[in-house]
Order: C-alpha cells, then structure tokens, then sequence
C-alpha cells in the first residue's frame, strides 16, 4: 500500500531514524522496528484523515486521532505488549520532533500506554540445558557445523550472552581467555567470565571451521564463509526443541535467561548478575527473582499436606 505522506513529513521521518541511530546509540533492529511501527502510525493517520498526511496535520492530532489509532491497533490483533512498544515509538518521535521544532506535543506525550503485566522469563531446568546443548551437537552432520553450534549455544548459556552479542563476536577473540568484552546493548561494555568448557567448545569450532578467521571478520559463518545468520541459531534450536519435547519457550533467548536463573538458584548477587547481563536497571534483572518465587510456590503446592 503506497503511504500518503508529504515529502516534509518523509523527511521527518527519515531524519528521526538517524538520530536514532546516530546519537541514541539504538541497535539496528530497534531502529527497524521503531521505523515500522511509526510507518505504520503516519499511514494511519493519513488514511483517517483521508488525505496527504504534512507536518501541519501531525501537529494537529487530536487524543480522537490517537484512540483512533489504538483501536484500530486493537482490532487487527495487537497485543498490550505491542502496542505499548508501538506508542512508545510514536512519542519518541514526537519527543524529538517537538524540541527541534519547538511545539507543543503534550496531546501525544500524554497518551498513556496499555497496562501489560511484566513477563516472566521461562528458563530451562539445569538437566535441560545441558540436554538442549549436547543434543545440538549431534543435529548436524558436518562436525565443523556441530561445533559452531555448540559454541554459540556456550556463549549463550556458559556467559550469558544475547544471540545478537554472540554472533557480534570478532574472530580476533583469540587466544580465548578466562573472560570477555561484551559490547551490549546502547554500545554499553561489559567483562563476562569465560568457562574452561567454553573455551573449549569455541577453540572447538575454530580449529575445524573451513573458513579463515581473521581478527576484524565474523567469528562464526555460515556454510557459505558469510556471518552466520540469527535465524538459522532459532532454527537449530528449534529442530532439537522439538527431538527434546522441551516447550516453545526453549530459545536462544531461554539459555541467557536459565544462566541468570541458575546463578540466582545457587545464591549468586543479584546486582553481580546484572553487571554479567548488562541490564541498565536492577528492575529488569529483578524478574528472575519472581521466577524463583514461582517455583517455589509451585513445590509448595505440589508437597505441602494442606495446599
């Protein structure tokens, strides 16, 4: 569908997305997704106001033109969750817009976001995680395949990693130490400590990789020698999820929460375990908590004589 924006209001929004990216310091998948979910904002609007959308007309919105919006959200199946992040991107623009600019865009900036309950990460048990991870190491025929797998499955479990920081990795990470610099999320860097079992599992892959790992390349590559691509992680994970009968929840995202959780389990700080995760706040890493809580209560429910 062709959007009816004026060419200022492309202009807008092309400039926003790389401020983003420039000064904000944003991911680039975040900024994919903020870009497409304020496309989706401006071509709304346009099409409720039944004409070529200009700065003039975006300034002029209404709380109506904003519910209007939601709803419309709401009736094509978008969650809280979503639509939270949806308006979140919405007033990030206006945010920066209006202080450029020098307008008021408090109709915007008020509209409060749907309530959504925090959710809490679904991590494997011990025994699954290392079950997960010696059966992606026979789910590939190709042992240089199988171990680069394995590895990623490491880093992610064995440091904590995210799938986007692991496959970020330089090949120059050799000779592997004890620990390793982790640039995070908002460019932030953290030290993670590295296990022996790690160790070996990346020099693993490294000495059986067919490709050329030169420091300043990828370290991991796909079949071809090219960075490998997040997607075929997912689906590796998902291939052995389902020879396993974990749930949906087992993803690569699940080994960084279950090594938070499995270090919370054996008594580790929780303000240690943030720095590991590199979460901005003690609030985000503070969910694990609840987990814990939660099993807890589920023992109790299961053992006690009067539960």
């Amino acid at each position: 569908m062709t959007l009816a924006l004026s060419p200022a209001v492309r202009d807008l929004l092309e400039n926003w997305l790389s401020q983003l990216g420039s000064l904000a310091n944003r991911a680039d998948t975040t900024i994919d997704a903020y870009g497409r979910d304020l496309t989706d904002f401006l071509n709304f609007q346009a099409q409720h106001a039944g004409d070529i959308l200009s700065p003039a007309m975006l300034r002029d919105l209404s709380l109506g033109d904003m519910r209007a919006w939601m709803a419309e959200q709401r009736g094509r199946g978008v969650g809280s969750r979503s639509l939270a992040r949806r308006l979140s991107a919405v007033k990030s623009f206006f945010r920066w817009w209006s202080e450029r600019d020098g307008f008021d865009a408090t109709t915007i900036l008020s509209m409060r976001s749907p309530k959504h309950g925090r959710r809490l990460p679904r991590p494997l048990s011990v025994d699954g995680a290392k079950a997960l991870i010696a059966a992606v190491g026979e789910n590939d025929a190709r042992d240089w395949v199988a171990a680069r797998d394995v590895a990623i499955m490491m880093l992610l479990y064995g440091c904590g990693l995210r799938r986007s920081e692991a496959l970020g990795l330089d090949a120059g990470v050799f000779p592997l130490s004890d620990t390793l610099r982790i640039r995070g999320k908002g460019g932030k860097e953290r030290e993670v400590p590295v296990l022996p079992a790690t160790i070996a599992a990346v020099a693993r892959y490294r000495a059986l990789c067919p490709h050329q790992l030169n420091p300043g390349a990828p370290l991991f590559r796909g079949i071809r020698g090219g960075p490998l691509n997040p997607r075929l992680v997912a689906g590796v994970m998902e291939q052995v999820r389902m020879q396993l009968g974990l749930p949906a929840t087992a993803t690569p995202h699940a080994l960084r929460h279950s090594f938070a959780t499995h270090l919370l389990d054996a008594g580790g700080d929780l303000r240690a375990i943030q720095e590991l995760l590199g979460h901005a706040s003690l609030s985000t890493t503070q969910a694990y908590t609840a987990v814990d809580t939660a099993r807890l209560l589920e023992v109790y429910a299961a053992a006690h004589p009067k539960a």
